[in-house]
C-alpha cells in the first residue's frame, strides 16, 4: 500500500484594502508578549489541565443534548458499515486494504486475489490484526501504510503511528510468512521516509540524532543502510540544509521491478523540489527540471511529471505552460508534451500503469479521466466511460500491469468503483456503495460569486428541492482555499445523514489557493495575496444571503488545517456574516505558526513572519491578533488533537483562550489521540461528528 498569473501593481496594499471592508482593526504590537504562550506545551499539566475543563465543559454542552446519541449512532454505523466499499491498493499480483469496522476499531491489514474481490464477499487474508498487535504491545497503533519491495511486494516496510501523529514507526514485514521478520530493517518513531534500493539496502532520510532536522521537523540527510547493519553504520549519501524542508528518496522501477532511476527528492521549500540523480558510484547530478513540478511516476525511460511553473524551451525540448503533464528524459534532457489542459481544467492527480498514463482531470470542477499512450507520432489519448457529472479517482493504478480501479461519486449519488484495463479502455463496474441517506428530496447547483477584484467565484449548493428563498434554510459552508488542493463533490453519508436529511444545505467553495483551476488559481492567493482567498469566501456568503438561500443566522462554516485559518479570520474579519463557525485542526497565530510543529515547511504559501516585509501582510489577517473587545463573534466550535504533531495543537487552545479573556463565548473539545486527521477509528470519528452536527444544530436549526 502506497499528500493567475500574479497582478504586478497588486502588492502588499491589497490587504489592508480588502480589510477596510471590515470594522477598524487595532493597530498590533509585533513585540508584545503573548499571555497564553504556555498552551504551547503541548503535554504540559497545566495545558492539559486547561484542556481537560474545556472538554469538560463543551462535553457537557453538546453531549447532553437529545441529539448527539442519535447522531453518534448513526454515524458509527455509517463508519462500520459492512457494505462500505473495501478500496484496494495492488500488493503484487494481490490487492490489499485496511478496514475497520465495529469490531476491528484499528483496523486489519488483508490481501484477496483480484478475482476474489470482484465477489460481493471476497476471501480476505488477515495480514496484520492491528487492533491485536495494538493490544499485545500496549500500544494504540493506527495504520499509516506499507512499502513494498516489487515486483514481488514479499517484503514491505510497514509504517504504524502510536496515537495518529505524522511520526511513524518502520518495521520488515514478510506478506507470505505474514510476521514481522526477525532481526529484520527496524527504524523508531519519526518522520521518517525510507524506500528499498533492494532486498538489503535501503535508502532512508529520518532523524540521524541532534542537528539532522529542518527548521520544519523533516529529516534533511540520506543514508545507506545495509541489513544487519545498525544505525551507527548507515552511510551517508547525500546532505541538504536546515533550512529546507526535507530530504528523502525516490526509487523508480521499470514495470518489472528493475531500478530505473534513483533519484534523491531534495524540498528546498514546500513548492520547490531539486530532483538529483543518484549514481552507483555515490555522485549526484541534478536534474534540468523547474522547480515547481511533482513527480508523477516512470514509463518508458520517461519520468512522468506535471509542471507547475512555466517551464522556458531549451535544447532538447520546447517550452510548457504551468499546468502541463510532460515525459522527460532524465538521461538526454529530451522532454514532450503530454496534455496542457484548457484554461477550465487542471490535472487533479496523475496514474501510471505498465503502458499508459491515467489522468484526472477537473473541468469547471466535474470531474473527467483520460488515459494517454506513448506512439510513433507522439501521445494520443482516449476518454473513458465512466458517469459524468462526478468527482473520479484513481484509487490504485498498478505499474506492473495495466490494471487500475477508479471511483466515481458526487455529493447525492453514492461511491461506485470501476476497474479499468487502461491498454484497452475498458471499464467494469466491481463495486456499489449502497445509498447512506436519503438524496431524493435534494438537489445540486452550480453557482458563482463576484469577488472583491471581480473574479468569478464558482460553488456547489446541496438544498432540498422545497427550499423556500426566504433565507430560512440553515447552510453549512466549506471551504480550503491552499496548497493547490482542489475540493470535489463527493459522497459523504455523516453529512448526509445527520445534516442533509433534517432539512439542512450545503455549500462547497471553490475559492482561490486551491487547485481546481490549475497552478494560477492557486498562486493567485500566495503570501501577501492571501487576502484573495478570504475575500471569495465572503463573497461567496454574501451571494448565498442576497440569493436569500439563507441568512447570517442559519449560515455557518467549516474548515480544517488550512481551511482553519480561512474560518477564524472569516468570523474576525466579516462577524456579521455568519452564525456558528466549525473550526478543526487549525492554523490559526499565522505570526508564530512557523515555530510550531511542521509550521516552518508552509512558509512559501503564508510567508515568513519573521521576515518584517512578510509579517506586515500576515499580521494584517493573523485571527489570533485580530481579535477584540468588543465585538459580537459568533459562538465558534474549536476543536483539534493532542497528538497532532502537524498542526500544533496550541494555535486552538490560544486562540479559545483569548477569547475566554475577551469575554467571548467559544466551545473548544480537544481529542487525546488521532494525528492531525483526527479520525484514527471509526469510534472517535463517530463522536467527532455528532459532535460537530450537534454544534450546528443548536446553532443553525434551533
Amino acid at each position: 500500500m502506497r499528500p493567475l498569473i500574479f497582478v504586478a501593481a497588486l502588492t502588499a496594499s491589497l490587504a489592508g484594502a480588502a480589510l477596510a471592508q471590515s470594522p477598524a482593526l487595532p493597530s498590533i504590537d509585533p513585540l508584545a508578549p503573548d499571555p497564553f504562550a504556555w498552551l504551547e506545551d503541548i503535554h504540559g499539566p497545566r495545558a492539559l489541565e486547561w484542556v481537560k475543563t474545556q472538554n469538560a465543559r463543551t462535553a457537557q454542552r453538546l453531549e447532553t443534548d437529545p441529539r448527539y446519541e442519535t447522531f453518534h449512532r448513526e454515524a458509527l454505523a455509517l463508519f462500520t458499515a459492512k457494505d462500505r466499499i473495501p478500496f484496494p491498493e495492488f500488493l503484487g499480483r494481490e490487492v490489499d486494504n485496511l478496514w475497520q469496522d465495529d469490531a476491528h476499531v484499528k483496523g486489519l491489514w488483508r490481501r484477496t486475489t483480484p478475482a476474489s474481490y470482484r465477489l460481493a464477499q471476497p476471501d480476505w487474508e488477515t495480514l496484520i490484526d492491528l487492533d491485536a498487535l495494538s493490544k499485545a504491545e500496549g500500544k494504540n497503533w493506527i495504520w499509516k501504510g506499507a512499502t513494498c519491495l516489487p515486483p514481488a511486494d514479499r517484503l514491505c516496510l510497514v509504517h504504524l503511528s502510536n496515537g495518529g501523529g505524522d511520526a511513524v514507526e518502520v518495521r520488515e514485514f514478510d506478506t507470505v510468512a505474514k510476521a514481522f521478520v526477525p532481526g529484520g530493517f527496524h527504524f523508531d518513531a519519526g518522520k521518517q521516509t525510507i524506500d528499498w534500493l533492494d532486498a538489503d539496502t535501503l535508502l532512508a532520510a529520518r532523524d540521524w540524532g541532534p542537528g539532522t532536522l529542518t527548521q520544519s521537523g523533516y529529516p534533511f540527510i540520506l543514508k545507506t543502510l545495509k541489513r544487519g547493519q545498525g544505525l551507527d553504520q548507515a552511510a551517508e549519501v547525500y546532505r541538504g540544509s536546515p533550512s529546507d524542508v526535507r530530504v528523502g528518496p525516490r526509487v523508480l522501477r521499470d514495470p518489472d521491478g528493475r531500478v530505473a532511476e534513483v533519484l534523491i527528492d531534495h524540498n528546498v521549500s514546500f513548492f520547490q523540489t531539486d530532483y538529483l540523480e543518484l549514481a552507483p558510484d555515490g555522485r549526484t547530478r541534478r536534474l534540468d527540471l523547474p522547480k515547481k513540478n511533482d513527480l508523477q511516476g516512470y514509463l518508458v525511460g520517461r519520468i512522468v511529471l506535471s509542471v507547475n511553473e512555466n517551464w522556458a524551451a531549451g535544447d532538447r525540448h520546447p517550452a510548457f505552460k504551468a499546468g502541463s503533464l510532460v515525459a522527460y528524459d532524465p538521461k538526454t534532457g529530451a522532454a514532450d508534451l503530454i496534455v496542457q489542459p484548457t484554461p477550465t481544467q487542471t490535472i487533479d492527480a496523475v496514474g501510471v500503469t505498465r503502458s499508459r498514463v491515467l489522468v484526472q482531470l477537473l473541468d469547471n470542477v466535474n470531474g473527467a479521466l483520460e488515459v494517454y499512450a506513448q506512439g510513433a507520432g507522439g501521445w494520443t489519448h482516449q476518454r473513458l466511460a465512466l458517469p459524468q457529472g462526478s468527482a473520479l479517482t484513481i484509487r490504485a493504478a498498478d505499474h506492473g500491469s495495466d490494471r487500475a480501479y477508479i471511483a466515481s461519486e458526487s455529493f447525492l449519488e453514492p461511491t461506485a468503483l470501476w476497474a479499468v484495463d487502461a491498454a484497452t479502455g475498458q471499464v467494469a463496474k466491481v463495486k456499489q456503495l449502497s445509498p447512506q441517506f436519503d438524496g431524493s428530496r435534494d438537489v445540486v447547483e452550480q453557482h458563482f460569486a463576484v469577488s472583491t477584484d471581480g473574479t468569478r467565484i464558482p460553488y456547489f449548493l446541496v438544498r432540498p428541492k422545497a427550499m423556500k428563498l426566504d433565507g430560512s434554510t440553515p447552510v453549512q459552508m466549506f471551504g480550503y482555499g491552499g496548497f493547490l488542493v482542489s475540493e470535489t463533490p463527493t459522497y459523504r453519508p455523516e453529512l448526509g445523514k445527520l445534516w442533509l436529511e433534517r432539512g439542512g444545505a450545503y455549500v462547497l467553495t471553490n475559492i482561490r489557493g486551491g487547485g481546481e483551476f490549475g497552478p494560477a488559481w492557486h498562486e493567485a492567493a500566495l503570501r501577501e495575496h492571501r487576502q484573495r482567498a478570504f475575500d471569495d469566501f465572503a463573497a461567496v456568503a454574501r451571494d448565498l444571503i442576497a440569493r436569500k438561500v439563507t441568512s447570517p443566522r442559519r449560515l455557518g462554516i467549516y474548515g480544517r488545517s488550512n481551511g482553519g485559518v480561512l474560518t477564524s479570520v472569516s468570523i474576525t474579519q466579516h462577524p456579521e456574516l455568519f452564525g456558528a463557525a466549525v473550526i478543526e485542526s487549525p492554523l490559526i497565530d499565522m505570526l508564530r505558526y512557523n515555530h510550531l510543529s511542521a509550521g516552518a515547511s508552509w512558509a512559501a504559501e503564508y510567508g515568513d513572519p519573521d521576515v518584517p516585509a512578510d509579517r506586515a501582510f500576515i499580521a494584517q489577517y493573523s485571527a489570533y491578533t485580530r481579535l477584540r473587545p468588543g465585538v459580537k463573534y459568533p459562538e465558534p466550535y474549536i476543536t483539534t488533537n493532542t497528538e497532532d504533531d502537524r498542526v500544533h495543537p496550541g494555535h486552538p487552545r490560544k486562540f479559545a483562550a483569548e477569547l475566554k479573556a475577551l469575554g467571548d463565548p467559544f466551545l473548544y473539545y480537544e481529542n487525546t489521540f488521532g494525528g492531525h486527521a483526527n479520525d484514527a477509528d471509526p469510534e472517535l470519528n463517530a463522536r467527532r461528528w455528532a459532535r460537530h452536527y450537534v454544534y450546528l444544530s443548536q446553532k443553525l436549526m434551533d
